[in-house]
């Protein structure tokens, strides 16, 4: 079905705005109070105690919103809670624990829980100027399914980047707030807080593709078979790159995100041949090291692409997904595509569970995304 539609510039990935993220890196029940820091107006290094004071701190916040995905307890009424936090910041937390309390029980009501967690952190910078503190680290999380029917995948893990700030207090450093630097849906254990993307209408027709019901359960589509590409390939290859990037194509998280571009890279390990012509030009699709076509990168031109192209038609319900399907979003539903995710797992019951970059992740259940965004417009593509 052609219909009219807004078209952005190319945009690989959906930019978030996040209350707070996940850090950590210490036990969680070490002492986060130190002296109140010495006060200098120009900008200077933190050193390796106030950097694990820091990473402290992020722990003790993100222990407190893993723990209410998986015993669904924290928040600042827990009495083991370390973290000094702003009035402010703490009011946004105790609105995520609340979120996070929910979205378990929509989990749980899809038969989907998790028994254990655990997260790292790697600091990558701490500057101090005057009584502030900017950090900016990578967290890496993992979360533990539990058996319900057997057969759920043994984790999930996802990697997160993350910039905090804190002020110095008279009883040592406060977290004030905590940025997400990815631009990709939030993670696992974060509240949805997506930013409305401002797009235009050039008069244009393109190819809009048809939204998929999340109804659940749902009879599965089958694959045909004898098909000439190589599902279980895709799968590999993205479940071998979603957290180390492959240093052969370029990376995309600083120029809207690497969501698409990681699907397209799965799709050619799969057999998906190229289609040359303008980069500009959705009907094409190609790379070559150092140039692409916007359809390689972009969430709504892949889609307009493979639509055009009859490559992978839609399908009517997101649970029809098998390994190697492609799920792409409308969070805010304004008519313009945010992010493109691959099947690379599904248990027997049909639950699929995705993978992608930006905000880089590993086998989350599409009924974990469902949960996270219950409200937005998904498209389903059997590829």
């Amino acid at each position: 079905m052609i219909s009219k539609r807004y078209r952005p510039a190319v945009i690989a990935g959906l930019t978030m705005a996040v209350m707070s993220g996940p850090l950590l890196a210490s036990p969680a029940n070490a002492a986060t109070r130190t002296p109140a820091p010495a006060v200098d107006s120009a900008p200077r290094k933190a050193d390796r105690k106030t950097a694990a004071t820091f990473a402290r701190i992020a722990e003790d916040v993100l222990s407190r919103r893993t723990q209410a995905l998986v015993q669904g307890r924290g928040g600042s009424e827990d009495s083991t809670a370390k973290a000094r936090m702003s009035v402010r910041l703490q009011k946004d937390e105790d609105a995520a624990l609340q979120s996070l309390r929910s979205r378990k029980s929509r989990l749980a009501a899809l038969g989907e829980a998790y028994t254990d967690a655990d997260t790292r952190v790697v600091v990558e910078r701490a500057t101090i100027t005057g009584r502030t503190a900017t950090v900016r680290a990578t967290a890496s999380s993992t979360l533990t399914y539990k058996k319900v029917r057997g057969d759920e995948p043994d984790t999930t893990a996802f990697s997160t980047r993350q910039e905090l700030t804190f002020a110095a207090t008279k009883k040592g450093w406060e977290l004030t707030s905590v940025t997400s630097r990815d631009n990709g849906p939030v993670a696992v254990d974060e509240p949805p807080t997506a930013r409305v993307k401002t797009v235009k209408d050039d008069g244009k027709q393109y190819p809009s593709g048809t939204p998929a019901s999340t109804a659940y359960p749902t009879r599965p589509t089958p694959r045909k078979t004898g098909g000439a590409y190589d599902y279980s390939a895709m799968a590999r290859y993205t479940e071998k790159y979603w957290r180390t990037y492959n240093a052969a194509y370029r990376q995309f998280n600083g120029a809207g995100g690497d969501c698409t571009n990681f699907v397209s890279q799965a799709l050619k390990a799969g057999g998906w041949k190229s289609v040359p012509g303008t980069s500009s030009d959705y009907r094409n699709w190609w790379y070559d090291g150092g140039r692409q076509s916007a359809s390689w990168v972009g969430v709504n031109e892949w889609a307009w692409f493979t639509l055009s192209n009859r490559r992978a038609p839609n399908l009517t319900n997101v649970y029809q997904l098998d390994v190697g399907d492609v799920l792409q979003v409308d969070f805010d539903r304004n008519g313009s595509k945010d992010h493109s995710m691959m099947v690379t797992y599904r248990d027997r019951r049909g639950m699929p569970y995705l993978t992608y970059h930006s905000t880089d992740t590993y086998r989350r259940s599409l009924a974990s995304i469902i949960a996270s965004y219950p409200n937005a417009r998904y498209f389903a593509y059997r590829t």
